[in-house]
């Protein structure tokens, strides 16, 4: 009989709100920044806090670490489903962060300082807008291990178009850079370094956070315009993904890729 797996409870997520009235929502894990169930849940949790904090104005959502911003899902915990609901329940994760995002009322800002994969590229796509540094390519590798990126599908979609979310799917290999970014619309502004990002990413908070709030709510309305639907949605893209994440051919692909 095979060991099962013994998660460790490893990274954090945590909010601030300044005096200015900006949020700030940062994740780490020691794992590039991988986001297993236990973290989603923290993640979602934040967003619902910050969003009834009616001291918040707006939200900067960062990730720890100054190398990848976010490589998406945790291997072993994938490698550890042992049946669809439990792999419902994990790409459940990601998509309850994102529809968390979706149904604030607060405008999020973006801070990608480093590479995004899979998950990552999912919630760069749920802010309102993104600061990226030039480090910052993405790759959605869904396919390549057996399954699909289903449950991020349609934030990346509805930022980048469907053409563009086709390349990212189909060429699974490929990390695309920030100038490929850039001119998809998945990044706003990108700079040199984080150090020099952050000094815009500040005054475009505080600006922002200056400005009316009825009429920040109003536009995130009008942002989000047509995904009234997606808690069904991407409720049944999470099923999807759980019974893919149980083929042969995924489980085998992750196997070989953690014993590289």
């Amino acid at each position: 009989m095979n060991k099962p797996y013994i998660w460790v409870m490893e990274g954090y997520v945590r909010s601030i709100v300044d005096e200015n009235g900006i949020g700030t929502i940062e994740f780490f894990h020691p794992a590039h920044n991988s986001l297993p169930g236990y973290l989603l849940a923290s993640l979602e949790e934040e967003i619902q806090k910050l969003s009834q904090d009616d001291g918040c104005e707006v939200i900067i959502l960062k990730s720890g670490g100054d190398r990848t911003f976010c490589a998406g899902a945790s291997f072993d915990e994938l490698l550890g489903i042992t049946d669809a609901s439990e792999g419902k329940m994990f790409f459940s994760g990601f998509a309850n962060v994102i529809n968390a995002m979706r149904k604030c009322q607060k405008l999020f800002i973006g801070r990608v300082q480093g590479k995004a994969v899979g998950g990552g590229v999912g919630i760069a796509s749920a802010v309102d807008y993104c600061f990226a540094t030039k480090f910052a390519s993405v790759k959605l590798s869904e396919l390549g291990i057996g399954i699909g990126p289903f449950v991020i599908g349609p934030a990346v979609q509805r930022k980048i178009g469907l053409s563009a979310f086709t390349e990212l799917t189909l060429t699974f290999t490929r990390f695309f850079d920030y100038e490929w970014c850039s001119e998809k619309g998945l990044y706003h502004q990108v700079f040199n370094d984080a150090r020099e990002m952050d000094v815009a990413i500040l005054k475009f908070a505080k600006e922002l956070a200056r400005t009316n709030p009825e009429a920040r709510k109003a536009c995130k309305r009008i942002f989000w315009e047509g995904t009234d639907h997606w808690d069904q949605l991407l409720e049944y893209r999470a099923a999807e993904s759980g019974r893919l994440v149980l083929s042969d051919f995924t489980k085998k692909t992750l196997a070989q890729i953690k014993s590289q």
